[in-house]
């Protein structure tokens, strides 16, 4: 029995007859996390860990019909068993385990395995068939120590204080966004956001996440001296665009995983890139993969004949699933 397969409108559970993460609208819809390449609207029934049920009616809509389940708790639905489990992505983001007649079978959506104070970290979760990512499924992607990266921001943004000029700090509005302004010292001067990250950071916050004291940027004067002093985050899609003439001088920067690849940077035409992700590294998919025991390894999106190939060589029954996952990183809302 196969627990999960690929149809036109997503991954299906046959026995439990849901959809994981489905891009089409379905009846029952079991979500990982909140990105938009997961987390779409039309569904008539979700179901998501308790913890991402603020991200998810931010995103979705209020009154969408959502049943939670708090992390490792079980739920039977026409013999699924099915519980949620921390993926260490973003806030609320799980894995979803299913047990039908003996076999057990995860779906990961995204994950990263190094903690970082925002989320529920990683937990591995023993199976037969795990199902991974593989956005940065290539052995050049192994991230440093992400108190580095902050330390990085931290020196950046200090020297343009000290130049008096303004740092912008391109960052997706959800979850990257959070995780910096929770890693960074905000003690060197205000911390203004875009529009599109302030909504976000009050869920989190509600959520337990500490989150500095954040100002609206829409409601700063031009004129006003803190801006020379102050770090101010906003989506991708702002680059470029009118909204950054209020800041007079300033520094702008980008943070991703992509920021590792030179030409990547040159692209985005900032003055830095810092190499911060919210996915695992090639030798954290790796080593999360190990961690299953799984002998059978499914892999959604990302550098997917790479990654199968190499579990291959390593003995395992690999194979990729064809999906229409992406890297929500590149999905942001217009500014």
């Amino acid at each position: 029995m196969e627990l999960v397969i690929a149809r036109p409108e997503g991954l299906y559970c046959p026995p439990g007859d849901f959809y994981i993460d489905p891009w089409r609208p379905v009846e029952r819809a079991v979500i990982t996390h909140a990105h938009g390449d997961h987390a779409r609207t039309g569904n008539q029934r979700y179901l998501a860990a308790a913890p991402g049920e603020g991200i998810l009616r931010s995103r979705l809509g209020q009154d969408i019909n959502l049943q939670t389940l708090a992390y490792g708790e079980r739920l039977d639905h026409h013999g699924v068993t099915l519980s949620f489990h921390p993926a260490g992505h973003v806030l609320g983001s799980a894995q979803v385990r299913l047990e039908y007649e003996g076999e057990v079978w995860v779906a990961s959506g995204d994950y990263k395995v190094e903690a970082d104070g925002t989320c529920t970290p990683f937990e591995p979760v023993p199976c037969h068939c795990f199902i991974t990512e593989s956005t940065f499924g290539l052995p050049i992607y192994r991230w440093q120590p992400q108190a580095q990266i902050f330390a990085g921001i931290d020196d950046w943004w200090r020297a343009n204080a000290a130049a008096g000029r303004a740092s912008v700090l391109f960052a997706y509005s959800f979850g990257k966004a959070q995780r910096i302004l929770h890693g960074i010292d905000e003690s060197i001067g205000p911390i203004l956001v875009h529009g599109a990250v302030e909504p976000l950071n009050a869920v989190y916050r509600e959520g337990g996440v500490r989150i500095p004291q954040t100002l609206y940027a829409g409601d700063i004067a031009k004129t006003d001296p803190l801006l020379r002093q102050a770090l101010i985050i906003a989506p991708p899609s702002a680059a470029g665009s009118t909204w950054l003439r209020r800041f007079g001088e300033y520094s702008d920067a980008f943070a991703s995983g992509w920021m590792l690849l030179r030409g990547t940077r040159r692209r985005r035409g900032v003055d830095r890139g810092f190499v911060l992700s919210d996915h695992a590294d090639w030798p954290g998919l790796l080593w999360a993969i190990e961690q299953t025991g799984a002998e059978r390894v499914m892999v959604t999106h990302g550098q997917v004949n790479v990654l199968v190939r190499h579990l291959r060589e390593l003995g395992l029954d690999a194979r990729g699933f064809k999906t229409e996952y992406g890297d929500e990183d590149e999905a942001e809302p217009a500014a």
